[in-house]
């Protein structure tokens, strides 16, 4: 049941997921966590920052893993675990492939439409706040910001901004930051 629980929500969230990753987080979480208890809280708050760290798309590696974790809490065994994974990222993926070749096809035709570039246009705001909603949910009480998170944020925004430090470079120093700190 478990299987195909996790296609319909993954195979809901690729289709309506607009606005990227980030903007996917919120949807996650209401299913994945809230509605199914799939996984904790705390879980997945280690599953997004993994896969903001891990190289490709937020939403595609948060589906792989929380593939993997939620057929694992369910008591499958690890080769289980990977082919849960591997239904999730299929899962999400499809539907934005399905509708990107439609859209290829349909778009030459209907880019210069009025009724179009409106749907774009009201399509932005949305994604804004979705984006919005994504940073607010993860601003819970396992991801309490103290005054060292703070700091930590505020060097590698400079960093980022006034010197264009490579972001791989500012995640490693963000890492050994925080095992000085926190430790």
């Amino acid at each position: 049941m478990i299987w195909l629980q996790l296609l319909y929500v993954y195979l809901k969230i690729g289709l309506f997921g607009f606005g990227g990753g980030y903007a996917m987080l919120s949807l996650i979480q209401a299913d994945v966590v809230e509605r199914y208890n799939w996984i904790s809280t705390q879980e997945f708050t280690d599953i997004v920052a993994i896969s903001q760290m891990t190289p490709g798309p937020i939403g595609i590696n948060s589906a792989t893993y929380i593939g993997y974790t939620a057929i694992q809490n369910a008591g499958y065994p690890p080769m289980m675990c990977i082919l849960g994974s591997c239904l999730t990222t299929f899962a999400v993926c499809l539907p934005s492939f399905l509708l990107v070749l439609a859209i290829s096809y349909f778009f030459s035709k209907f880019k210069n439409n009025k009724y179009v570039s409106a749907a774009f246009l009201g399509l932005r705001p949305a994604t804004v706040g979705l984006i919005a909603a994504a940073a607010l949910m993860l601003m819970n009480s396992q991801n309490f910001i103290d005054y060292k998170s703070f700091i930590i944020f505020a060097c590698a925004f400079i960093l980022t901004w006034k010197f264009k430090l490579h972001p791989i470079l500012l995640i490693v120093l963000a890492g050994i930051a925080g095992l000085i700190i926190y430790w």
